[in-house]
């Protein structure tokens, strides 16, 4: 009896071969080789034998090349039974032959004659343990490591086999598509590890209510979708949807902590077997944003106006890529009023806008969020940075005192080369860095505060201010305030709609004016749309102030024009 090989357990061969010499040869080889070893010989590929093969994980399939025509046989082998490994038995050494037979899935090739019990050994312990690397390799391809689920990819083979059998059949189909509503808070509040436990016991959660032959797949991030096939009626997908969504709501126990999500989903029941994988993924994903967009908490089914608005959405997303690559951009100018000094205009905000060739002027926050899903906001954001400080350094030749504001978004605060950006525009106009502040949302610095203090700190050293805009707005901390490397707050507008209306109001907007300054901060309010809150806003001792009752967003040309004429700029 030969050493023990590496495949010490039991082994089940399945030989494929009419020949009885051949088969008899084979059964004393892997007598020689093996202690426990059993062979199984059909005289053809065929049900009976794919099913002996199926039945008895760990078979090894050798397939002889003098049977019949097993170049032919072999995808048939492969197909029948993927994960089994299959190795070919040649009369002579064609290595020809060889190299096609391992192209077309075998493991490897035997010449028959040359056969001898270690050669057998060797080459079905090689086989079998190659064939478990290439399905652990396979699988790890295929499937989501986190929760060992399929992945985008698999999801979106098997949605494609799927709707050729719909095409087939006539079968109903549905994709679901779930985004989680409150992810991102509990990794920020509990880490990132919590968060990624959740996603794994929620994918389990989900694969525990599905059929055998439906699938659940982490499609990326916290996504997950979903296939339904063989249903009966749109109720039926209703149904399985509000299951998932009452699934996700049940706590979940992570490090003694309590934890609770709702999921928003979208379902896409196909209707045209013919369309594309990819185009009901993007009408499941449009269905999930409207249930978003009606409360969160909730699944909506695709129907003709989430249709259109998939259409519009994909239609506006083109024209963004063109406006940037067309230079249909443009940066308009806000004037801020310095309030000791009513009238003095010696700020202005930079904001970009779209010409578009038939809609005219768009504001930003019309395209801007589209345009930061689509990988454009940094783009954008640094044409505009770039463009505004040129102009504000012709402007400061005229007027020294002149200075700027611009926004900076959630995703250029990300972008590592942002503070060598700044430096080079501030290097090209020549520019005092103290003529430039960057405003940062607080909603963005809420995001992760600790990633936007090591980015704000790196923009201030490059010598520029710093505001924190929007302040109030819901995400404030005032201890994280006091660490935030900042120069000024501007007070959200909805503190300044309701001044004088009444004197809580009033107080309210004195203690956050007081609040900045006790931080040696400068105080700006935005959304003044009335001179006598200029008035109020001055005797509270704001600094400065923005809005409709000082100006409008106007052009290069009529801020041009106001600033020789030394008018503040209003349209």
């Amino acid at each position: 009896m030969l050493d023990e090989p590496v495949h010490a357990g039991p082994i089940r061969v399945l030989l494929v071969s009419s020949d009885y010499r051949t088969a008899s040869k084979v059964g004393e080889l892997l007598r020689t080789a093996w202690q426990r070893a059993h062979l199984v010989t059909y005289p053809t590929w065929n049900a009976v034998a794919a099913q002996a093969v199926i039945d008895h994980p760990g078979c090894c399939v050798l397939l002889d090349v003098t049977s019949e025509d097993t170049m032919m046989l072999l995808p048939y082998v492969r197909m029948s039974a993927p994960e089994v490994p299959v190795v070919l038995l040649a009369p002579d050494d064609d290595e020809q032959l060889a190299i096609l037979a391992v192209r077309e899935g075998a493991q490897d090739c035997l010449v028959t004659p040359a056969l001898d019990a270690a050669l057998l050994r060797h080459a079905l312990t090689y086989a079998i343990e190659r064939k478990r690397a290439e399905t652990r390799l396979a699988h790890q391809a295929l499937h989501d490591q986190l929760t060992a689920l399929p992945n985008r990819s698999l999801f979106l083979d098997r949605l494609g086999v799927a709707l050729e059998r719909a095409r087939r059949s006539g079968a109903q189909l549905a994709v679901l598509f779930l985004d989680f509503d409150n992810f991102k808070q509990i990794n920020d509040s509990r880490g990132h590890g919590a968060g990624d436990r959740l996603l794994a016991i929620l994918g389990e959660r989900f694969s525990g209510l599905l059929r055998p032959m439906d699938t659940v797949a982490r499609f990326g991030g916290d996504e997950f979708t979903f296939l339904f096939e063989d249903l009966t009626s749109e109720r039926e997908v209703v149904l399985i949807a509000d299951r998932i969504c009452q699934a996700a709501r049940h706590p979940i126990h992570i490090d003694g902590v309590e934890l609770s999500v709702t999921v928003s989903v979208g379902i896409a029941m196909v209707a045209d077997p013919a369309v594309a994988p990819e185009t009901v993924i993007r009408e499941a994903d449009a269905a999930m944003y409207r249930a978003k967009e009606r409360g969160r908490s909730r699944f909506e089914l695709f129907d003709e106006e989430s249709r259109q608005r998939a259409i519009e959405r994909i239609e506006l997303e083109a024209a963004i890529r063109q406006a940037v690559e067309r230079g249909e951009l443009r940066v308009h100018y806000q004037p801020n009023l310095v309030l000791h000094e009513l009238g003095e205009v010696a700020e202005v905000e930079a904001l970009v806008r779209w010409q578009h060739p038939t809609r005219g002027l768009i504001a930003a926050r019309e395209f801007l969020p589209v345009a930061d899903d689509i990988g454009l906001a940094i783009p954008i954001g640094r044409f505009v940075l770039e463009h505004a400080l040129a102009q504000l350094a012709h402007w400061r030749a005229r007027k020294p005192e002149m200075a700027l504001s611009l926004n900076i978004s959630s995703r250029q605060l990300r972008d590592p080369d942002l503070p060598d950006v700044v430096s080079d525009a501030l290097r090209a106009g020549e520019l005092d860095p103290a003529a430039v502040c960057l405003e940062v949302s607080e909603s963005t610095v809420a995001e992760d505060p600790e990633a936007a203090i090591d980015a704000l700190e790196r923009l201030k050293a490059t010598g520029v201010r710093i505001a924190l805009d929007d302040f109030g707005s819901g995400a404030s901390s005032l201890s994280r305030l006091r660490e935030l490397p900042v120069d000024a707050l501007k007070l959200h507008e909805s503190f300044i709609a309701p001044l004088g209306s009444s004197p809580e109001d009033t107080l309210l907007v004195g203690a956050l004016v007081d609040l900045g300054h006790a931080l040696g901060l400068a105080v700006v309010a935005e959304g003044v749309e009335r001179y006598s809150q200029l008035e109020q806003l001055r005797d509270l001792g704001c600094d400065a102030a923005q809005g409709y009752a000082i100006g409008r967003p106007v052009s290069e040309e009529q801020l041009e024009a106001a600033l020789v004429a030394g008018l503040t700029p209003v349209a």
